[in-house]
C-alpha cells in the first residue's frame, strides 16, 4: 500500500519582549492502516503584530490559497499569509466571538458570523467593513456565499436561516422549519440548493430561488454541527454530536438516502469540509484530533494528532495540497498533504 504523508505546521503564540514568536511545528505522518509515525522539523518567524489571545473559532482559505482566515472569541478577523505564516491584516468591528468566516469566490469581499447576532462584510484589500446584516435574534453560527457571490447565507440560534443580497446587504427571506438553533449552512456547488444543520439533528434542504423546504434529513442522533457539499455535487456530508460523519446520496435526496456512516472520532464531530477532488474528507473533533477518510470508501486513511484542545475547523487549501484547522488551544495548524519529506 503506497504511503502518503501529513505535515503540520503550528501558528502559536509566544511572546519576547513584547515580539509574537511564531513557531510552526512541521510532522511528517506516514499514513497506514492504525500506524502513524511522525518526524519534527522546526521554523520561526518573528512579527511584532498580535496573535489571537483565546479560541479560534473558525477558518477559511482565499480561493488563490494565498491567504488563511480566521475568527476567534477576541472578536477579531485576522488574515495570515501562507508563504511566511505573518499576520496580514486584523478586522475588528464585531462586539463578541466571531463563529465563522468565509471568503467571497472572488476572493474580494470576505463574510463573518458573530455572537453579536450580526454579520459583518469586509473588503480583503483595505480591511474596511462594507455591509453589516442584522435580522438574526441570536448568536450567528454559519455564514456562506452562493458560488455566485451575490448571495449569502446564515445559520442562527435563533432557529432561522436567512437569506441575504450583498450588494444591498438587504435580507431576501427567511426560512423557517428547524425547531432549534441552526449551527451550518452550506450551498451546493450549482447554488441552487442550501443545506442547514441544527441542534434538532436534522439537516434540511432548501431551494434557494423559492426559499421552499426540498427535504428532511434524518439519521443523526444527537445534534447537526457540520455540513458540507462535496465539489462536484454528487455528495453531502453532515458532522453531529453523535460522534459520527454521515454522507448522503444528492441523486437520490427526495428520499434521503444515507450513503454511509464514518465512525472513529470518541467525541462530538465539529467540522467536515471536502477536498477540491471530492475524493477525501477531513472531520475535526472534540477528541482534539482531524481524521482524514476516503470517501468513496469510507475508510479511515489519516489521523492527525497535534492540537490540545476542540478542533473547530478545518479547511482544504484550493490545491488539495493543505489542511487548515483552528482550535480551542489557540492555535492555527497547517498540515501539508502532499509526499514531501521534511528538509526538502
Amino acid at each position: 500500500m503506497k504511503l502518503s504523508d501529513g505535515t503540520e505546521k503550528v501558528l502559536s503564540q509566544k511572546f519576547l519582549y513584547q515580539t509574537l514568536i511564531f513557531t510552526i511545528v512541521i510532522s511528517i505522518f506516514l499514513l497506514t492502516p492504525g500506524i502513524i509515525k511522525a518526524v519534527f522539523c522546526e521554523k520561526r518567524f518573528s512579527s511584532s503584530a498580535d496573535f489571537h489571545a483565546v479560541r479560534v473559532l473558525s477558518v477559511a482559505f482565499s480561493p488563490d490559497g494565498k491567504t488563511l482566515a480566521s475568527g476567534s472569541d477576541d472578536s477579531t478577523i485576522r488574515l495570515w499569509d501562507m508563504a511566511s505564516g505573518k499576520e496580514i491584516r486584523k478586522f475588528s468591528g464585531h462586539s463578541s466571538f466571531v463563529t465563522s468566516v468565509v471568503f467571497s469566490p472572488d476572493g474580494k469581499v470576505l463574510a463573518s458570523g458573530s455572537s453579536d447576532t450580526t454579520i459583518r462584510v469586509w473588503e480583503v484589500d483595505s480591511g474596511i467593513e462594507i455591509g453589516k446584516l442584522t435580522g438574526h435574534t441570536k448568536i450567528v453560527f454559519s455564514v456562506a456565499f452562493s458560488p455566485g457571490g451575490r448571495i449569502l447565507a446564515s445559520g442562527s440560534s435563533d432557529k432561522t436561516v436567512r437569506v441575504w443580497e450583498v450588494a444591498s446587504a438587504k435580507e431576501i427571506r427567511t426560512l423557517t422549519g428547524h425547531s432549534e438553533g441552526v449551527n451550518s449552512v452550506a450551498f451546493s456547488p450549482d447554488g441552487k440548493t442550501l443545506a442547514s444543520g441544527s441542534y434538532d439533528s436534522t439537516i434540511r434542504l432548501w431551494n434557494v430561488e423559492s426559499g421552499k423546504e426540498i427535504q428532511i434529513l434524518t439519521g443523526h442522533s444527537r445534534v447537526v454541527t457540520s455540513v458540507v457539499f462535496s465539489p462536484d455535487g454528487k455528495t453531502l456530508a453532515s458532522g453531529s454530536r453523535d460522534k459520527t460523519i454521515r454522507l448522503w446520496d444528492l441523486a437520490h435526496v427526495a428520499s434521503g438516502k444515507e450513503i454511509r456512516t464514518l465512525s472513529g472520532h470518541s467525541a462530538t464531530v465539529y467540522s467536515v469540509a471536502f477536498s477540491p477532488d471530492s475524493k477525501t474528507l477531513a472531520s475535526g473533533s472534540w477528541d482534539t484530533t482531524i481524521r482524514v477518510w476516503e470517501v468513496a470508501s469510507g475508510k479511515e486513511i489519516g489521523k492527525l494528532t497535534g492540537h490540545l484542545r476542540v478542533v473547530t475547523g478545518v479547511v482544504f487549501s484550493p490545491d488539495g495540497k493543505t489542511l487548515a484547522s483552528g482550535s480551542w488551544d489557540k492555535t492555527i495548524r497547517l498540515w501539508d498533504l502532499t509526499h514531501v519529506e521534511c528538509g526538502k
